[in-house]
């Protein structure tokens, strides 16, 4: 195919590298159209092109590309491969002089990363090849495949056709590596939510199966009769500001039956920091004799197996626990063994959690606010999110602004007490419509344990500690709204 002729050498070279890179960045984008879109609009198109732009990118740099293997539309091929690099190069350069990286998303799902002057390097590069294809003489980089004989276009069809089957495995391949990432993305998220919830998860292994309600749900609210007689509910249950573990047992088990003298020495021990309570189904007359035989204190009849149906249990005995602001935060335990390894895992991370421990008094301070008026921490009439703020801080600022639109939708279920380490002038700068402490040598958050701001914790009307410390913005306005979603949920029931 080739001649002595160097020129026309590096011209084939040229032509045929330029289409193969054109011809894999246009297949990349198509197999991701979602991701060339999102590209699109990274790099400043207005939205509504950036869906034509994500079909009509990818088919013009395959045209460029087929174009550019034939002799007789190589120059038309390498005209269309030049417009095309000028108008990338243009985009990623207005980009990075504004200081901006966004992801090229040059091949798809193939290959992407942050644009850069690396970007702007290789396209002059690729520039350079489409100059030489379009000075360049000589056969086109598929023209020899007419002067194949019949078994010669059938070898030549049988590679096309596995070169295809190929790349195309190749780009399932990529999906199901994407598709697993996003999988190993929600079980880091389901992690996430069992730690925060006071659960520790090891690293090497699964601990919990994942049957039942999803962690972070609200926990679904019932109301029945204790084997005494006397009516519970959920919320009633969730009063002591305490982590609730559910067990789920039924007289006739004998693995619920081995595990009573667990469950006795549990409450016995842990009542400081667990709430447990025993959900029963089967005789009532065996319900009340094995709680007066195992000194059982929460013991609920579940007629019907309402509660088990609403938990999404389907054998005894299984366990689920429920954080003290009445949210799943844990899948359902099943079989004495994993019962007490999530027991375990509570009660270990209980001592780990920074903070001080759900369910223990608030601190008693001398808080005074910004007219030096006393201020309590507790509220009789609604629960109090207590912010550790201060006014030079940079994370604190950038949430002042959703602070302020969180206390224009309060509906006084829950109290927001601002503890500022700041000066008296900074605090009333900040505009709060909510209680505003003067705390300027930081002793309230060390008595919280609040190792910086923007920080929270809640305290219920009782004057106790009601969820755990968070850091950060947005884990503080998650947790506002989370408290004030499941008093209006409670309110409703």
């Amino acid at each position: 195919m080739l001649t002595g002729d160097v020129t026309t050498a590096l011209c084939l070279v040229a032509t045929v590298s330029l289409s193969a890179v054109f011809l894999a960045a246009g297949l990349g984008k198509l197999a991701d159209r979602a991701g060339t879109r999102k590209a699109a609009g990274e790099f400043g198109a207005p939205a509504w092109l950036t869906a034509p732009l994500a079909l009509a990118l990818p088919v013009a740099e395959l045209v460029a590309g087929v174009a550019l293997l034939f002799a007789t539309t190589r120059a038309a091929g390498a005209v269309g491969a030049l417009i095309l690099l000028a108008v990338f190069t243009a985009a990623v350069g207005i980009s990075l002089a504004r200081g901006r990286r966004p992801d090229c998303h040059c091949f798809g799902q193939l290959h992407s990363a942050p644009a850069g002057w690396k970007t702007l390097v290789r396209n002059v590069l690729l520039a350079g090849l489409g100059v030489v294809a379009l000075s360049g003489r000589g056969p086109g980089g598929l023209d020899w495949v007419g002067s194949l004989s019949s078994v010669g276009l059938l070898a030549f069809g049988f590679g096309v056709v596995m070169a295809g089957l190929i790349v195309g495995g190749s780009f399932a391949f990529i999906s199901l590596v994407r598709s697993y990432g996003r999988l190993l993305l929600r079980l880091d998220t389901v992690e996430s939510a069992l730690r925060e919830a006071g659960i520790d998860v090891p690293e090497d292994e699964v601990q919990l199966p994942a049957f039942g309600i999803d962690p972070g749900s609200p926990a679904p609210a019932f109301s029945t009769e204790t084997a005494r007689g006397d009516r519970v509910t959920l919320e009633d249950l969730l009063e002591p500001a305490l982590p609730l573990l559910l067990l789920f047992t039924n007289p006739s088990c004998g693995p619920c039956q081995a595990l009573l003298p667990s469950i006795t020495r549990w409450q016995a021990e842990h009542r400081d920091g667990l709430t447990l309570a025993t959900v029963s189904s089967g005789d009532l007359d065996a319900i009340l004799a094995e709680a007066e035989e195992h000194r059982l204190e929460r013991v609920l009849v579940d007629r019907d197996f309402a509660v088990s149906e609403s938990y999404q249990v389907s054998g005894t005995p299984s366990a689920v626990l429920i954080t003290a602001d009445g949210r799943i935060a844990s899948y359902l335990a099943s079989g004495s063994e994993e019962i007490e390894q999530l027991v375990e895992q509570v009660l270990t991370s209980e001592e780990e959690e920074p903070g001080l421990r759900i369910g223990a008094p608030a601190p008693d301070l001398a808080l005074v606010g910004l007219d030096q008026e006393p201020i309590s921490l507790s509220d009789p009439d609604s629960d109090t999110l207590v912010l550790f703020w201060n006014s030079g801080c940079g994370f604190c600022r950038s949430m002042l602004a959703d602070l302020h639109d969180w206390e224009r939708s309060a509906d006084g279920s829950l109290r927001l007490l601002v503890i500022g380490a700041s000066d008296r002038e900074d605090l009333i700068a900040d505009a709060f419509r909510s209680t505003v402490v003067l705390d300027p040598d930081y002793a309230v958050g060390n008595a919280f344990g609040a190792g910086g701001t923007p920080m929270a914790v809640l305290i219920d009307r009782d004057g106790r500690v009601a969820s755990r410390l968070v850091g950060g913005g947005d884990a503080v306005l998650e947790l506002a709204d989370d408290r004030r979603d499941a008093r209006q949920v409670a309110a409703g029931s």
